[in-house]
Order: C-alpha cells, then structure tokens, then sequence
C-alpha cells in the first residue's frame, strides 16, 4: 500500500513541474495578441500569413495580425494588425511578408522611414511587399538555365 502512495505522490511532483514549466513558457514566448493601436497594409501576395501570426520590426515581435480580407475592387488582401502603443511608426514606413526560413512560418516584418509625422489608429501602410513564392523561382530558375543550353550554336 505504501508504494502505490509513493507513486501517486511522484506522479503529483511530476505532474506540477510540467504544469509550472507550460506556464513559464506561455508567458516568456508572448503567446496572443499585443495591446496597442490598429494598422492595414495592402499585398498582393500574403501566402502562409494567418491571423495570430507575429509582426515584428528587427525580430522583435511588436504586434500581431488581428484579420485579413479581400478587397473587392483591386483584390488585394488587406490586412490588418495591432502594433504596441510605444512604438511610433514614420508615414513611409513598409511592412513586408517575410519568412522564417524554408520551413518555418511566415509573419509580417515592418521596417521604419524617415518622416517626421507617424502614423494613427487606423491607418494604412502605404509601401508593402507581398510573400515571395519560392517554388515559382526556383521552378524559373531551372527552366532558363535549361533554355540556354537551346540557343547553343553548336549543337
């Protein structure tokens, strides 16, 4: 009988470890949406970016993508994210959809200009890149070295 109460309690160490190791790491990752003021950007691409997905400025996570939508009349997606409050974004600064690498997700990266006057609740980012479609360029970049043997005079 003594056993099976020396397992239960181990168990219950166990159990608690790995209940306060999940909590830390919640908290340390900033897993959620970021408090601050609302921003829309417009691409032409947004492939793999999805709501909840990071937007970061230098890899430093300072928002999150609250939603996207299509627009009807120049049928880009739009998208919209949250950027902390401290951060004063120029009028010309450029948001882009980058990767984390071949395998890795994608996010929104934004990068700072130079104007004097910064953007407000609500407004739009003007300069955007949409995703890079990796399959399409490496697909371009076998067929052209494949065509070039064709132009060869010498066959």
């Amino acid at each position: 009988m003594s056993n099976n109460i020396v397992e239960t309690l181990v168990g219950a160490v166990v159990l608690a470890a790995a209940a306060s190791f999940f909590f830390y790491t919640y908290n340390r990752v900033e897993v959620g949406t970021v408090d601050g003021y609302q921003l829309v950007a417009s691409f032409d691409r947004i492939d793999g970016l999805q709501v909840g997905s990071d937007v970061r400025m230098s890899g430093i996570k300072v928002g999150t993508v609250i939603g996207q939508t299509l627009d009807l009349e120049t049928y880009q997606a739009r998208v919209t994210f949250n950027v902390v409050n401290n951060l004063k974004l120029p009028t010309d600064s450029s948001a882009e959809v980058a990767s984390e690498g071949l395998l890795g997700g994608n996010y929104l990266s934004l990068s700072a200009g130079a104007m004097d006057e910064y953007l407000e609740d609500g407004d739009e980012v003007e300069f955007t890149q949409g995703a890079l479609d990796l399959f399409g360029l490496i697909g371009q970049a076998v067929f052209s070295a494949t065509d070039d043997n064709d132009d060869d005079p010498k066959k």
